[in-house]
């Protein structure tokens, strides 16, 4: 196995942030990894990179995912069952899903990152959530180099949310993510955000899959910076969910304020509670288009901060913390950080 001494890490993070790896390598295939296991055990894991913020040189061994592969287990008339290996671009899985006619993701295109990470923070975008594809996902148990299968429920997906960012934590490894897709009679969401009004501006009536996938795409460009050309991890916040009487409160302070109501599951009886868009928040604190030198906050979505190019990833990680402490002073909400710091 080839580990490299000091390697930039700045092309593997979509950041492009310029920290070192006092030690890294590559891994594509299973076996390789659990070769690795034997004789370590202190890693850093990386694979698209897009979920990370990186404000120092990594001490640990840095492992690269790149473990490749796409393979069809099992199928019927109207559901097709499939194993995508964790080093697979998720952006790109997805466009092959809608060229087969696979339904159930289309709404997720153009998200950075791997397969790999999409079970770790449930990645989301435009009303579909990826738990509601997965069937299963596999990773090696680090202590022991086992390979280890976690079932949908398992895994405790929630908004943003997995065992793997909790309870297991640093403790697996994942190599694969097993998916249920639709063939026919698919379940089409366009209701959520613009989609509708892309498809209505194309005169489209009955969308496709394709449709609805160059729908958000759009969508996507027309808000959200190229990492290749700007630095960048996509949304660094979640959208915070507050009670009603918070809600409230906010909204007679703040009579436009854009909000999705959340209602109990079941029979509940709890409250009604409000998840209100982060950008729009930081919007009106007034960061939105906020440049500070080789870093700010990008021009068309206040959810995304960014390197203009040569900013460090503390630099970045004080700025969100400046916008937390004012969303907080002038909202009375926390805003919750998305994305992984590495301090």
């Amino acid at each position: 196995m080839n580990i490299q001494q000091n390697k930039s890490l700045k092309n593997y993070n979509t950041f492009g942030i310029s920290v070192n790896a006092k030690r890294f390598i590559s891994i594509d295939s299973v076996y390789q990894l659990q070769q690795l296991l034997k004789v370590e055990k202190d890693l850093f894991l990386i694979s698209g990179g897009s979920n990370m913020l990186l404000t120092k040189d990594i001490k640990e061994l840095v492992v690269h995912i790149n473990i490749k592969g796409i393979s069809i287990d099992k199928e019927n008339e109207n559901e097709v069952f499939i194993t995508v290996n964790a080093g697979e671009s998720w952006h790109e899985f997805v466009v092959w899903c809608v060229e087969n006619n696979y339904g159930g993701i289309e709404n997720l295109s153009l998200i950075p990152g791997n397969v790999g990470t999409c079970p770790i923070q449930n990645i989301g975008a435009y009303g579909v959530e990826v738990k509601d594809t997965i069937t299963k996902v596999e990773a090696l148990e680090i202590e022991t180099g086992k390979l280890v299968s976690f079932s949908n429920d398992e895994c405790n997906f929630g908004y943003r949310n997995s065992i793997f960012k909790n309870e297991v934590k640093g403790k697996y490894i994942i190599t694969s993510v097993s998916f249920k897709l639709t063939k026919n009679k698919h379940q089409l969401n366009t209701s959520y955000g613009a989609i509708d009004v892309e498809l209505a501006s194309k005169e489209i009536e009955k969308p496709t899959l394709k449709n609805i996938s160059d729908a958000v795409i759009t969508i996507r460009k027309s808000k959200l910076p190229d990492p290749k050309k700007i630095g960048n991890s996509g949304s660094f916040f979640k959208n915070p969910v507050v009670s009603k009487k918070q809600f409230l409160k906010i909204k007679e302070a703040n009579s436009k304020v854009p909000f999705y109501e959340i209602k109990p599951l079941g029979d509940s009886k709890g409250d009604v509670e409000y998840k209100i868009p982060a950008g729009w928040l930081i919007e009106q604190a007034g960061f939105k288009g906020k440049r500070f030198g080789n870093y700010g906050v990008h021009e068309k979505q206040a959810l995304v901060l960014v390197n203009y190019g040569n900013a460090t990833g503390l630099e970045i990680y004080q700025l969100a913390e400046k916008i937390k402490q004012t969303i907080l002073q002038k909202f009375g909400i926390s805003l919750e950080i998305e994305v992984n710091i590495i301090l």
